[in-house]
């Protein structure tokens, strides 16, 4: 039988998980909570039944938009499987949402063409970070960082406008990047700030390893160190990861949408 293709959002909150994607050592896989993981197994449990040897002679695996790290929030990651089954997607939704975990969910199901591919068909990826900025910590700031200092925000952002355009990003990525391409297009990049919480949301086509909380670290170094916005372009001109920021924690950071 013919398989279909399916794709749909999935929203997640990061902290319980060790990123997105299963990860493996040795050609095993690492015993770890992922989201991928966590939503496979949903998956078939679903499609397949409940049979285990079944689900394990016939997994359903997913296809990511792209790559999240431990501790990173989605509203907007999409996904695509193929299956053999017809789904019926509003049943589907309902069903998947109430086998899932309560820090994970699935929106907007729908059939799509075999030539749809969640991670290469994407055009844009809109990331967003926030932090609180303010002397003393509140109980419900949760695990969102805190910055004592006070900030320019135009400072800030004439920093972030270096940013825009294409450029080789390799000043901003971790040792743990995989794909040699260093190239990546920022469409815009813009800093807000509501109240004590400082957001900084970034639009790309594509984003290196740990690129988004290494370009706050380095925004956050030009504030803590009183240094020129100009910093930000000399620290993407040298192309090399000492220049810039330490990277940031995870927790803030939110992959918004992706656009096809």
């Amino acid at each position: 039988m013919p398989t279909k293709r399916y794709a749909f959002k999935i929203q997640y909150i990061g902290k319980n998980y060790a990123g997105s994607q299963i990860q493996f050592e040795n050609g095993e896989e690492i015993d770890a909570p992922t989201i991928q993981g966590t939503l496979e197994r949903a998956l078939s449990t679903l499609i397949i039944g409940g049979n285990p040897a079944e689900r394990e002679k016939r997994p359903i695996k997913t296809v990511f938009s792209g790559r999240t790290d431990r501790g990173v929030n989605s509203k907007g990651q999409v996904v695509h499987f193929e299956t053999d089954r017809t789904i019926v997607a509003s049943k589907f939704v309902y069903s998947m949402n109430e086998i899932l975990p309560p820090d994970i969910s699935i929106s907007d199901f729908m059939e799509v063409e075999k030539t749809f591919h969640a991670q290469k068909s994407a055009k844009k990826r809109f990331y967003r970070f926030e932090f609180i900025n303010r002397k003393y910590k509140n109980a419900f700031d949760g695990d969102l960082m805190l910055i004592k200092y006070p900030l320019n925000l135009d400072r800030m952002q004439k920093a972030l406008d270096y940013l825009k355009g294409e450029h080789d990003f390799s000043a901003f990525k971790s040792a743990g990047t995989l794909n040699p391409s260093k190239i990546c297009f920022i469409y815009d990049a813009t800093v807000e700030k509501h109240g004590d919480h400082v957001v900084i949301n970034i639009e790309g086509n594509r984003f290196l390893y740990n690129m988004v909380r290494t370009i706050v670290g380095t925004l956050l170094q030009i504030e803590g160190h009183n240094l020129s916005a100009e910093h930000m372009q000399n620290v993407l001109n040298s192309q090399d990861r000492t220049k810039a920021g330490r990277t940031v924690s995870p927790y803030g950071l939110t992959l918004m949408k992706v656009e096809y």
